[in-house]
Parts: structure tokens; C-alpha cells; sequence
């Protein structure tokens, strides 16, 4: 991406995102990317928008958070000339891993990470597609700070800001380029 792109157009990728409501559950309004995600020219401007948030530092690598860290993680990683490493849920990573139990709404989860996968000292960006309350976010953090690595950023495509996720991550580069408040 040259560094005179203009500005993306966030209303324009707004209106990209449709909105079920009732999913998964009454009373929840849900913002589905795929519609999003399927726009050439809007996946497009999505990722160099946050690749152009992470230019000017030497990033060395982008986690994914299972799943659709996927979808952006390696995107990123490749605008940001970094490696891409998974975090997966439990058994799903065939070498010794490093883990993580967090709790939900109801009950628990667990995320995973290769032994291997950061170098001590490394910099990486965290990437997911959405902030909501912000605990897959924070147990992933715990897993790079047991590695040692250096975390730049936490990245998302968009954030339930009447959620307040963000404030777990207090001292953090937190970027969410589409914004909700209801």
C-alpha cells in the first residue's frame, strides 16, 4: 500500500456489514462481516486500513485467534512483511503447546499456542474480527507474555464499543476500525 492511499471510507465498509437480529439469541443485534468480507474492494481497503495502523513498526509476527483471526491474520501478516502464527482451541495444534482457560458468560474456554511460535523478545500484533467484552482478547495476551513476546497492537476489524472491551487492555495499542454503540 503506497503511503499516500487516502483515507478509507469506514461508513462505506458500515454499510458493507449486514445486521441479523435475534442472532444468536433474542434481544442481540449481530454484525455480520461476511457481507464484508465477500467485497473485493472492501476487504481490500479493510485490511490495508489496519496494515497502514502497524507501518512504522518492525512487526515480526500476527497471531490469529481462532476463527476469524484467520481471515485477517494472514492478510495482515503479509502487508506487514510478518509471519502468521495460529492460536487455536484445545487440541488442534499437533507440537507442544502453551495454554490458556478463561471464562465465558457460562462456563470456561481454552486457547492454545505452539511452544515455538514466539521468540522471546518478538513483536506482534493480536488480531480478531471483532472486540466485544474483550476475554479471548486477554487470555490471548497472557499467552504472549509466557512466550515473551513484545505485544504492538491488538487489532480488529470491528468493536462493540457499549461493551467496554477495550478497558481490559489499559497501556495497549488497541485499533478497531468499525466502530458500534448499540
Amino acid at each position: 500500500m503506497p503511503e499516500t492511499q487516502k483515507p478509507v471510507d469506514v461508513d462505506s465498509l458500515k454499510a458493507l456489514v449486514r445486521t441479523v437480529p435475534d442472532f444468536p439469541k433474542p434481544g442481540i443485534l449481530f454484525y455480520d462481516i461476511t457481507t464484508l468480507l465477500k467485497d473485493k474492494t472492501g476487504f481490500a481497503q479493510l485490511i490495508d486500513a489496519m496494515a497502514a495502523h502497524y507501518l512504522s513498526q518492525k512487526i515480526d509476527l500476527v497471531l490469529g485467534i481462532e476463527a476469524r483471526g484467520f481471515i485477517f491474520g494472514p492478510a495482515l501478516a503479509y502487508r506487514l512483511n510478518a509471519g502468521f502464527v495460529p492460536v487455536r482451541k484445545p487440541r488442534k495444534l499437533p507440537a507442544p503447546v502453551a495454554r490458556v482457560t478463561y471464562d465465558l458468560e457460562y462456563g470456561t474456554d481454552t486457547l492454545e499456542i505452539h511452544l515455538d511460535a514466539i521468540q522471546s523478545g518478538q513483536k506482534v500484533v493480536l488480531v480478531d474480527d471483532l472486540l466485544a467484552t474483550g476475554g479471548t482478547m486477554e487470555a490471548t495476551v497472557k499467552l504472549v507474555k509466557q512466550l515473551g513476546g513484545e505485544i504492538a497492537g491488538l487489532g480488529f476489524a470491528v468493536e462493540l464499543d457499549f461493551l467496554k472491551g477495550r478497558d481490559r487492555f489499559p497501556g495497549y495499542d488497541v485499533f478497531s476500525l468499525l466502530h458500534y454503540d448499540e
